[in-house]
Formats: C-alpha cells, structure tokens, sequence
C-alpha cells in the first residue's frame, strides 16, 4: 500500500514539474515563417571576378535583373496567403540604388520588402515590417556603396528613364526583417536590432559583410512570446572557425536571460553534418573540416547543434531527413542546381535540394503541432513563376512553417535583449578617410592656387 502511494505521489509531481514547461490541449498556437528571398545574384561567383570591380558590378546587375523580384514578390506573397503566419522572418530582404555621378543622390531601383508587402495587399492578406515605439523590425545587415568607377553597371532598359544615361553606379544594402500580418499588427509590444561582433572581410572598407538579428514580442492571449529572426554567415575560411559559429555562440549568450516564450527563426547557413569531411560530397560547398574544426559533424563547429546544446528544439520538420532540405536552386532560380540534383537525388532529395540550412527553433515551453517545407518543388507549385521560356523558384531556398503551442502559465516579460554596434569606422576605413581627406585637402589647395 505504501508503495503504491509513494508511486502515485512521484508521477503526481513529476506531472506537477511538467505543467508549467508544457503546453495544454488548450493553450494558444502561433504560426510563423522563414523565408530567405535571395539578393538575387550569386556574390560568391561575383567575388571570383575581383578585382575587376565593374565586372563583378555588370555580372550582379545582369543577374538581377533576371531574377526579377517585381515578378518574384506575388508568388511570394501567395505563400504568406496561403500560409497565413502571424510572423514572417525575412532575410536578404534587399535595396538594391543606383547614383548617377559621385554627387548625385542615390535612388532605390528595387526595395525588395516594399515590393513584398505591396504584393501582399492585392492578395487580401496583408503583411508590413513590425513596429513598436517608433523602431521598426529590420536590421540593415551589410552595403555594398555606389562607387564612381568601381560599380558602374550599363542598363539601357531602366537607366535612361532614371538617370537619362545607359549607365550608373549601383549598390545595395541587404538585411533581415520580420512581417507582422496586418490584423495582428496592434500586438506588437516590442522591436530590437542588434549586430554580431563577428565579420567577413572580403575587401577592406569597399566589403565588410556585416551580420545580426531583429526581434519582437508579440502579445498571444494573455501573454508574450518573443520572435527571433537572422541570417547567418555563409563564408568561411578552411582553417578557422566559420563565423556562423561565432554568431551562434553569440546569439545563444544573448538569449541564454530569457524566459518568456521564445522562437528563433532564420537561416543558419549550418546543416546537420557541418563540418563536412574532405571526401565526403558537399556540392553545395558548406563548411570543411580544417585546423580549428577537425571532427566531420563536429557539434560545436555548426551553429544547428548550438542551437540544440543551449537548450532549443527544432519546431521545424526533421532536419536529417532529406525530403526537408531547403536550398539547392541555381543562381538564376530555373529549377534545381544541374551540379546538385544528381547528388541530391543520392541524399533522397528528389527536388534537387542538398543541404537544410533554415530552421525554427523553440524554447521555453513553446511546442510543435505542425511544420513543413514550403517552395522546394519544381517546375510546378505555387511559388513557381515563368522567366523568359523557363519555369523559375521564387527564391533560391524553401521556405519554413511551424504552428506552435504557448504554454498558459507563460506570461513573463522579459527585458530588451543585448543591444550590439557595429564600430562605425575600423582600420581600413579610416585609413581610406585619411587618404580621401588628403586628397580633398590637397585637390582644394590647388584649386585656390
């Protein structure tokens, strides 16, 4: 007898421990989505043709303007409605702006979330960039300047309209956001952006490649659940460690205080067997073995499992199975990668798809109830648009949705998370003012002379 009543006294508590870290049946859901949109053009085959600067500014260009977005945002923005997310992480959410000369203004040719939130009024279910006090759900990320010379991209199509020219210097400034669904705008409570200490270099002061996170706190029922977005870096070099690890690591510190509800979305540029063995296929060029990261899969050398270590669970479907892999498409979205599908069909991917690189993550008491992999088939589906004679991706990676449950018993409110800057000026840019200043100085003194 007593040991049936010290039995039923353990399960009794152990349920007692589980109530407030769990969901009821009862509990308020949320549905949100990961979408990177894609720059639209490839920087990596762009930064081969360094330092032919103009080369590289004419090949983006090119591919950019194939790739439309004006054409891209409507089948985008029919995921959002038929998805309905009450958020939207967004990443390579891009403006793209042309100068004529070196003293004109600059002007925005194509501002991808505007397009975006444009495209989503005509379908009924509207979205906009989430705000609160004044300060709106976008991290700016990195920008490449307009630089007199060195960028100068020849479009008879567009230029002459703009600029009365053929010619123009072009840039673009590339970030992440979040979308609020119009209806549940009033809900939001708070908005943040901060930066990783962590950056990429690739030409001194002309390219730091700058990477951070935007959050919200949205209110569901009587309570608040905090909403992470990010992209992290893709670049890395052999025998360091990836700085998406780097910008993980700091992420999860940033988080490791909060307790109210919590989601993470994004992507992570880290698929599960990050670091890749040498030998093993890798088409898709992710992170290798190398001095700092030497195990194949090594735990802490992929931003994934440092998700998973601190505490999280991927509300997303299973990122070890194949058919949930989301990126794989070619630099001009016409269907799956031809030097990816074969392996990709290997793996058991039969979309072309090679690696899982986005993700949702939860914590806090937060629990799946469904998830699935958007815009990963082709040559038909919804997100799938015609370019030229061809069927085309919306973007080059699919999408993520998960529902998730909200613990009852959750209603903490948390403090702003960490707040990091970027230092406006680091060796090489002022090196670059001090020479700049010398040469107005001296190009003045002959002048007045």
């Amino acid at each position: 007898m007593i040991a049936r009543l010290y039995k039923t006294f353990l399960v009794a508590l152990l349920l007692l421990i589980q109530i407030p870290i769990s969901a009821s049946a009862n509990s308020p859901t949320m549905t949100v989505m990961s979408r990177n949109i894609y720059l639209g053009a490839d920087v990596g085959t762009a930064m081969k043709l360094l330092p032919d600067f103009p080369a590289a500014a004419q090949f983006m260009w090119d591919q950019v303007k194939h790739n439309d977005f004006r054409k891209r945002a409507p089948k985008l923005a029919a995921e959002l409605a038929s998805a309905k997310p009450d958020l939207v992480g967004i990443q390579e959410a891009t403006v793209w702006y042309c100068k004529k000369d070196l003293w004109s203004s600059r002007v925005t040719v194509f501002d991808y979330l505007q397009l975006l939130t444009d495209a989503t009024k005509s379908t009924g279910v509207g979205y906009s960039v989430a705000k609160a006090r004044g300060v709106e759900a976008f991290n700016p990320g990195y920008s490449i300047s307009a630089i007199p010379y060195l960028t100068k991209v020849t479009d008879p199509e567009l230029f002459p309209s703009i600029f009365k020219e053929k010619t123009a210097y072009c840039g673009f400034t590339i970030g992440d956001a979040i979308l609020v669904r119009d209806d549940r705008a009033s809900d939001i409570r708070q908005v943040g952006n901060t930066e990783y200490e962590a950056s990429y270099s690739i030409v001194p002061t002309l390219m730091t490649i700058y990477r951070g996170y935007t959050w919200v706190d949205i209110k569901e029922s009587d309570g608040v659940v905090r909403v992470v977005s990010t992209h992290l870096e893709s670049i890395f070099d052999k025998d360091k460690t990836p700085n998406s690890v780097l910008q993980a690591q700091q992420l999860v510190t940033d988080l490791k205080s909060v307790r109210m509800p919590l989601v993470v979305l994004g992507d992570f540029n880290a698929d599960y067997r990050d670091p890749r063995a040498s030998s093993a296929p890798n088409p898709g060029e992710q992170p290798v073995v190398g001095k700092a990261c030497p195990t194949p899969g090594e735990r802490s050398c992929n931003a994934y499992w440092i998700m998973l270590d601190s505490g999280f669970t991927n509300l997303s479907p299973d990122a070890e199975d194949p058919k949930n892999f989301s990126w794989g498409a070619t630099d001009l979205l016409n269907g799956p990668d031809p030097k990816r599908d074969t392996v990709a069909r290997t793996f058991g991917n039969e979309n072309g798809f090679t690696d899982r690189l986005d993700y949702v993550f939860g914590r806090n008491g937060v629990t799946t109830q469904s998830s699935r992999i958007i815009g990963n088939t082709w040559p038909s589906g919804e997100s799938i648009w015609d370019c030229g004679t061809q069927r085309c991706f919306a973007t080059d990676h699919a999408g993520v949705v998960a529902t998730f449950s909200i613990p009852t018993s959750a209603m903490q409110v948390d403090p702003p998370l960490p707040t990091h800057t970027r230092f406006p000026l680091g060796l090489w840019n002022s090196l670059g003012l001090i020479i700049l200043g010398f040469i107005g100085w001296r190009t003045i003194r002959w002048w007045r002379s």
